[in-house]
């Protein structure tokens, strides 16, 4: 039995601190996270110190500098970390590209030097807690008609509205939040948990992603000091750069569940007997492996070549939108696949893929759904709005 999944070597086009990178991560994982994942998705809890955790192997900000409290690394290394969390759980990913590349990264990039030293530190440790408003109850794929409103008021600003399908809303510590001011400008504000007016109501029963919290965040009159503005931004380049920076981690990431649920369905179907023989014997299960192995390839090439033009600052929003869709596409389908392959055994909580499958159900959905990144590769290549 051929168990790799690294089919066409692309192991090779790293080099050594890659891969160390790589096996760090993947120890953490085993053991951190999978040892309780399937009953904290089950009872809908957190991971415990998730955040301190994945701050302490440098999984939070790895790009930011080092004089920022980051690790230093670059793009390739971030997709590969972010491709072991994602084997261990959807959610774990997620909270860490939330806190890396929709929090940090805005900060790191937007704000002042202020801003860096007093935030950047606490948030790559994981003793503080981001989060990131720009959906808003009436508005998702269309963020530039946001409603979220930020009025001057004598040295600093208040700010009015709502943020909604917020991870880690319920319990951040602080909130990098998109609004539009007096002249229509889209500006990013940072929002402490202490401001008076602010609240972030959880949002329950979810049936996806149990193993984070989400909810809401909700401005009534919050008093923005002037200083907590981010001064180099005042368009929707802010956060559609801190959207391009989190696609790109997510099609990385998912490449994880993928080759978790695919490793999980090549061990069943080696093991199950059925009519006297394993059912990895029979021609329709090994088309569906056979499938599966090609496609995982397909996306580890994909995603190995954008970290490659990321790194040179040459990635274009359109290449993003493509990986992200196509990768998100290709495990949701392997997370399926393999769940037949397992039959009855394949939803139960024994086995990670019907946890997959439920976490690649929103992740297929957020960061841009799937037919908004269609439309991205369709007006690139025709040069005329679908929109």
């Amino acid at each position: 039995m051929n168990t790799t999944v690294d089919y066409f070597n692309v192991g090779e086009l790293f080099g050594e601190e890659y891969l160390l990178i790589r096996d760090t991560i993947r120890d953490f994982v085993r053991a951190e996270i999978l040892p309780t994942i399937d009953q904290k998705a089950q009872r809908h809890e957190e991971i415990p110190d998730l955040m301190k955790k994945l701050g302490q192997i440098g999984a939070l900000g790895p790009f930011v500098s080092s004089a920022y409290g980051g690790a230093g690394l670059d793009y390739m290394a971030y997709g590969v970390i972010m491709q072991e969390l994602e084997a261990g759980d959807s959610a774990i990913r997620s909270a860490a590209s939330v806190q890396s590349s929709l929090v940090m990264y805005p900060i790191y990039t937007f704000g002042s030097e202020e801003q860096k030293n007093k935030y950047l530190p606490m948030l790559a440790s994981g003793d503080c807690i981001g989060a990131f408003g720009l959906t808003e109850p009436n508005h998702g794929s269309d963020p530039s008609n946001m409603e979220t409103r930020l009025v001057k008021d004598g040295e600093g600003y208040r700010l009015n509205g709502a943020k909604t399908w917020i991870t880690n809303a319920p319990i951040c510590d602080l909130a990098v939040v998109w609004a539009k001011d007096e002249e229509g400008k889209v500006r990013g504000v940072i929002i402490e948990r202490t401001d008076v007016g602010f609240s972030t109501p959880e949002i329950k029963d979810k049936w996806s992603l149990r193993a984070s919290r989400t909810g809401e965040l909700v401005f009534d009159s919050i008093y923005i000091p002037s200083e907590r503005l981010l001064p180099d931004v005042s368009s929707m380049r802010g956060p559609l750069s801190c959207l391009n920076s989190a696609r790109y981690g997510i099609s990385w990431g998912v490449i994880g569940a993928a080759i978790d649920c695919y490793q999980v369905a090549l061990q069943y179907a080696s093991e199950r007997t059925q009519f006297g023989k394993p059912i990895a014997a029979y021609q329709l299960q090994q088309k569906k492996l056979a499938e599966m192995i090609t496609e995982i390839t397909k996306a580890q090439l994909l995603s190995w070549r954008l970290g490659v033009l990321k790194n040179e600052n040459r990635a274009t929003p359109q290449q993003i939108s493509m990986a992200k869709r196509n990768n998100v596409h290709m495990a949701l389908q392997v997370a399926r696949e393999s769940r037949q392959i397992l039959g009855a055994m394949g939803i139960v909580g024994d086995y990670p893929i019907m946890r997959h499958m439920m976490n690649l159900e929103s992740v297929i959905t957020y960061e841009g759904t799937h037919d908004v990144h269609l439309l991205i590769t369709g007006q690139d290549i025709t040069g005329i709005s679908g929109f």
